[in-house]
């Protein structure tokens, strides 16, 4: 069992930057891949970012790459979603999740994933 606590979100300018922390409960977050999606007001969860167990490979959709970048601490079971550059699109709630397995193809789905915050809202003013 893994749960999972966002925070970090808020409101910000257009070009500015949020960071957003998951904190995970349990002492099997590093057997976990983590994720980052979004929902916006209206529309499907989307994928947004992802990594592996041990880091060392990171997955992001091609509306963020270049300007958002996921980390995590397994020593401090936290994933992190940084974000730059960001943009009214952006404005959505942001959920991570926690994937038990190591397939890459799996990532972008949410299907794969089996434990899921609460949610944190970003919010992008023009």
């Amino acid at each position: 069992q893994v749960q999972l606590v966002e925070s970090g979100g808020g409101l910000v300018q257009a070009g500015g930057s949020l960071r957003l922390s998951c904190a995970a409960s349990g002492r099997t977050f590093s057997s976990y891949a983590m994720g980052w999606f979004r929902q916006a007001p209206g529309k499907e969860r989307e994928f947004v970012a992802a990594i592996s167990w041990s880091g060392g490979n990171t997955y992001y959709a091609d509306s963020v790459k270049g300007r958002f970048t996921i980390s995590r601490d397994n020593a401090k079971n936290t994933v992190y979603l940084q974000m730059n550059s960001l943009k009214p699109e952006d404005t959505a709630v942001y959920y991570c999740a926690a994937y038990p397995g190591d397939y890459s193809g799996s990532y972008y789905y949410e299907e794969s994933y089996d434990y899921w915050g609460q949610g944190t809202q970003v919010t992008v003013s023009s």
